[in-house]
């Protein structure tokens, strides 16, 4: 468990309204710094203001790495201008929420896939492993709330989808409101959520007159 750093909601505060780019590959996902290096100038190629969270310790050196230099604002850190990058971990449905982000890089983890689908926020997806490629071929190919990156790591494509995400705004709105609405009383995941609990319980009862039975 990692401490959040709230200092990023300030930032996003003096942000304008969907302008900002969430950046964050999650808790386990582990980047070479050749691929650091891509997004990097991906990013700030793309001319798009953006929020990079960077786990501490999730940057190895791989191969073809080790004549790569770091930018300091990687290294250390820094706010400046229309980037903010942070070296440590945020609160990510906070940050989600806010109102000045309009887009979220993203690992495709499911737990960041469902937060960000419930902000109504588009999403660019570079999956890493498990579960994370089938969450962001269905992001793009089903849902259409965003990107699918697969496993490429490139300046050109990362600058062309930042462009693109505007796209999936509309889109992504309405889904928010749907899933907001499911888990509102009377709604599909409520009610599905009352039959788990009905059958729980049923189960339950069941259990205890079989014990009942026997001890007779």
């Amino acid at each position: 468990m990692w401490k959040e750093e709230a200092s990023c909601l300030t930032w996003l505060d003096a942000q304008p309204p969907g302008s900002v780019l969430y950046v964050n590959f999650g808790s386990i996902t582990m980047m070479r710094r050749d691929q650091v290096i891509e997004f990097w100038e991906g990013l700030t190629g793309s001319k798009n203001r953006f929020l990079w969270v960077i786990r501490p310790g999730s940057v190895c050196s791989g191969e073809m790495a080790d004549d790569v230099q770091m930018p300091e604002e990687l290294v250390e850190g820094v706010e400046k201008g229309n980037l903010k990058v942070l070296v440590g971990w945020v609160p990510q449905e906070a940050v989600l929420g806010h109102e000045a982000v309009g887009g979220f890089l993203t690992h495709s983890g499911w737990n960041s896939t469902l937060e960000s689908i419930v902000a109504g926020v588009p999403m660019i997806c570079w999956p890493f492993f498990a579960d994370q490629q089938v969450n962001s071929r269905f992001v793009s190919e089903v849902l259409k709330l965003g990107l699918d990156m697969k496993d490429v790591c490139d300046r050109r494509v990362v600058a062309r989808m930042v462009e693109r995400k505007e796209e999936f705004r509309r889109k992504a709105v309405e889904m928010a409101r749907m899933a907001k609405e499911s888990v509102e009383e009377g709604g599909s995941s409520y009610r599905n959520l009352e039959l788990l609990i009905e059958d729980i319980k049923l189960m339950s009862s069941s259990q205890v007159q079989e014990l009942g039975e026997i001890g007779n």
